[in-house]
């Protein structure tokens, strides 16, 4: 049963992955690299067999999106795909269930309880929200050495709103993880990326 919910939410992950309910807060995105790899050496990339979304044995719809999305970020980036790649990419995504504690200010207008005259007083109303966490990660693998040179993760919170448009999602999401892979093919020297 986990693995299904980890197969048949990815799509959920994803798009989850860019928004959270409400404006309060942002999703999250970071990334890392292995500073001791030089990356002038990686010129061409395809993707890992099996990848992690198609633990069920066959390529998802989900699985021919974010290939799609990520074939994009690699080509701007001047990197071809190559049945002999330099780079291997893999992506996997999950989903949790999480509570949160919120609390709004409330003011209301009665007697206060040192004195019998009325007034304002400041309170506040305390509530939990449950809500399923979204988590897509994006690696990139040495194919010769099969060891992680690059990870970029995003998490946000999943909401039905961002399965209206899965493809955009997707492509939005990979493009936000990808707003933090620092290399041109070819080039060892990392360039500024989004901080943010």
């Amino acid at each position: 049963m986990n693995a299904m919910r980890t197969i048949a939410g990815v799509a959920v992950v994803v798009a989850g992955a860019l928004l959270m309910q409400g404006c309060a807060t942002k999703p999250t995105v970071r990334a890392e690299y292995d500073q001791g790899v030089d990356f002038s050496k990686y010129h061409s990339f395809n993707f890992a067999s099996p990848l992690s979304t198609d633990k069920q044995g066959y390529s998802t719809l989900v699985t021919q999106q974010l290939k799609s999305a990520v074939t994009h970020e690699m080509q701007q980036r001047g990197y071809t795909l190559d049945s002999t790649p330099d780079l291997l990419v893999n992506f996997s995504g999950r989903l949790e269930d999480k509570q949160s504690i919120e609390s709004t200010p409330t003011a209301y207008y009665g007697y206060r309880y040192y004195g019998a005259w009325p007034g304002y007083s400041m309170g506040s109303d305390v509530y939990t929200v449950n809500y399923t966490q979204g988590t897509l990660n994006v690696d990139l693998i040495d194919a010769k050495s099969m060891q992680m040179v690059w990870e970029g993760v995003t998490v946000g919170e999943v909401t039905k709103k961002h399965l209206k448009n899965r493809e955009e999602a997707i492509n939005k999401a990979v493009g936000n993880v990808f707003a933090k892979y620092p290399f041109q093919a070819g080039n060892a020297q990392p360039i500024e990326v989004a901080t943010k």
